[in-house]
């Protein structure tokens, strides 16, 4: 039979033990994969680049080990896990940047759910899933915007990708109405028209698709892809001749840089942009 003494100096000997345990865990979880410690210089400078003090290059390692420097003093910062998720995304490493974005999500929910469904449709084109995180929104924001959108557009979008056409309609066609009712109709965007318009080009309803990208293009009048799609209207419709003029006039304001021009297409091919392959002999013919 052990001495009560005994005991004691057993129990504070199995504490003393498990604390080790934690520090040691503690700090492997804030290395690197590659083993790289983070220094107290590391977690300063994460500081001060999170502060526009000091930034260090957007798709560099050493701007994710401040940034995970940061999130070791404070792992509940939404913000440090979507910047860490940004660059990921931009680099076309989605399974990589998920997991940081869904951190994002979880700290603050209202801050970042529009923007991982608007992630989810854009860059991963994980339709489902976006509209599942943009009716989230929905509820916890309401009738929002994400990225220069309501958030009906993108909801459209995904439904026009998943070939849901009917339902691509009713909610491209809900924000365009929207807008035009609140600022007029010089103040509809451009894109939405043109998803619109692609819907009637889908539906096989010609004349309605060549009427909603002709508006689309009062708006953007070089717009190339909206061009193009209307050539493709009248193609499809046995007018070949007035097909042939409106491709060759979206290839020449193509070559001049005239098509999808949101912030990230730079990144991303948005749906439904023509490449420039589309155009090849337009010269010729």
């Amino acid at each position: 039979m052990q001495k009560p003494f005994s005991k004691i100096i057993f129990l504070i000997a199995g504490i003393a033990f498990s604390m080790a345990q934690q520090v040691f865990a503690q700090k492997n979880s804030l290395r690197e994969p590659a083993g790289k410690p983070v220094t107290e210089r590391d977690s300063l400078l994460a500081k001060r680049y999170l502060d526009s003090v000091n930034k260090a290059p957007l798709f560099s390692q050493k701007r994710q080990r401040y940034l995970d420097s940061a999130l070791a003093i404070n792992p509940s910062e939404a913000g440090w896990w979507q910047q860490k998720s940004m660059p990921l995304f931009k680099q076309k490493k989605y399974e990589t940047g998920m997991p940081y974005l869904d951190s994002a999500v979880k700290y603050d929910a209202r801050a970042y759910i529009d923007y991982r469904a608007f992630i989810k449709c854009i860059f991963q084109k994980s339709y489902r899933e976006s509209i599942k995180d943009f009716e989230a929104a929905k509820t916890i924001i309401g009738d929002g915007d994400v990225m220069d959108h309501t958030y009906d557009f993108y909801i459209g979008l995904c439904h026009l990708q998943l070939n849901q056409f009917d339902s691509a309609e009713i909610y491209l066609a809900k924000t365009t109405d929207q807008q035009r009712k609140a600022m007029g109709s010089h103040w509809v965007h451009p894109l939405d028209l043109f998803y619109l318009g692609i819907v009637y080009y889908e539906k096989e309803d010609y004349p309605k698709a060549i009427e909603t990208l002709d508006s689309c293009l009062s708006l953007y009048p070089d717009f190339s892809d909206a061009k193009f799609y209307k050539a493709m209207c009248f193609a499809r419709s046995n007018k070949k001749d007035e097909a042939m003029t409106i491709w060759k006039d979206a290839a020449r304001d193509y070559r001049l840089g005239y098509t999808i021009n949101e912030d990230n297409a730079m990144y991303e091919m948005y749906p439904y942009q023509v490449s420039r392959y589309a155009y090849e002999g337009a010269d010729s013919k």
